[in-house]
């Protein structure tokens, strides 16, 4: 142990960034959370949260070989929270946010991807988008539309909501209606929240000002990250023929999936004993293993893309099917598809 450490801690004082070479940094990250949006279960405390983040650590592990380890921090305080995470992020090679709630989680990461030289991702939100991407990907395969043409309405403009509409617009969606409790998030309206002034000057393009029942109306594209039982059978009725349903809230989804497919083409959630689970998992394993093996610092839209891109290709043309848009969380290719993606794209943006 000494004198020999002195060595290598010698090369690190004289270059900081060699800490990631030859310390459990370059296979590390923190899951850091306040305990304030856990799961359906809302806010329950750090010590409450901290089974969830023990599970997250073990399926990072399981899946993608990746060191994580549970930060469940005593604090509301967005200021704090960025503190604390700055003062600990010696440690890791990066930092996965979980379960906090918006619109405080926005900042959160703003501010520490900005502040931290090491990769922060918000599984939340991007998790979230990543594998919503992959599914509709795959589902508009089946019903044989193009992403620019279809009318997609999004039911909850918290964290998952916001990040899956930004994703859905870089892969060139148009026609994006998202709504909150009190209807559409429109032009003209104002509104407190910025995230929430963003998507009324990014999407809506028909300027469309009613409900979320209203919205439905025609709709090709339901995309459910809200709350149980919004819509009913005759909601999705009244969507337009080959219509596609994702009602992905937990554990009771936005409208039962059963009722649901006597009407729309393609139906997913986020449970285990439906078709087509829409989960997280299929996401952040492979996609922090790229960023550690890359050994970048940022996290950008096309990466993003290319994991989506990376778990809906793990379908076969074969295999996709309406009862099958999305791959097994089970399957242990997936992390390792995305992981490299994630590398491919890093690497074309150096050439």
């Amino acid at each position: 142990y000494t004198p020999g450490v002195a060595r290598v801690c010698m090369a690190i004082a004289e270059d900081k960034s060699k800490a990631r070479n030859l310390t459990v940094k370059r296979n590390t990250i923190a899951v850091v959370t306040d305990g304030t949006a856990v799961l359906g279960l809302g806010d329950i405390g750090p010590e409450a949260a901290l089974p969830v983040m023990e599970g997250k650590a073990a399926l990072f592990k399981q899946f993608a070989n990746v060191d994580a380890w549970p930060v469940c921090l005593d604090t509301k305080d967005t200021e704090e929270i960025i503190k604390i995470v700055k003062a600990i992020a010696p440690v890791y090679g990066g930092v996965n946010l979980e379960d906090i709630a918006a619109p405080r989680c926005f900042e959160i990461e703003a501010r520490l991807r900005e502040e931290l030289d090491i990769p922060v991702f918000h599984d939340d939100q991007h998790g979230t988008a990543i594998v919503t991407l992959a599914a509709l990907r795959n589902a508009l395969k089946v019903v044989g539309k193009t992403i620019g043409e279809v009318r997609i309405v999004v039911s909850g403009v918290g964290a998952a909501g916001n990040a899956i509409v930004q994703l859905l617009l870089a892969e060139g969606a148009v026609d994006i209606v998202a709504c909150g409790r009190n209807g559409a998030i429109h032009r003209g309206e104002e509104y407190t929240d910025a995230h929430r002034t963003e998507l009324a000057a990014t999407t809506n393009p028909r300027d469309f000002s009613g409900t979320l029942k209203e919205a439905i109306v025609g709709a090709d594209v339901f995309i459910g990250v809200s709350a149980p039982h919004v819509l009913d059978e005759h909601d999705i009725a009244a969507m337009a023929d080959d219509a596609i349903v994702f009602a992905m809230a937990n554990p009771t989804p936005e409208v039962d999936p059963i009722v649901a497919s006597k009407h729309a083409a393609v139906v997913a959630t986020g449970r285990s004993d439906f078709p087509n689970q829409i989960n997280n998992v299929l996401a952040f394993p492979g996609f922090f293993r790229g960023l550690l093996d890359a050994g970048v610092s940022d996290i950008t839209p096309p990466m993003l893309v290319a994991a989506a891109q990376a778990i809906a290709e793990r379908v076969g043309d074969d295999e996709l099917n309406a009862s099958f848009i999305i791959p097994s969380v089970f399957d242990p290719l997936v992390a390792g598809a995305v992981a490299e993606a994630i590398v491919r794209v890093v690497e074309s943006s150096k050439e």
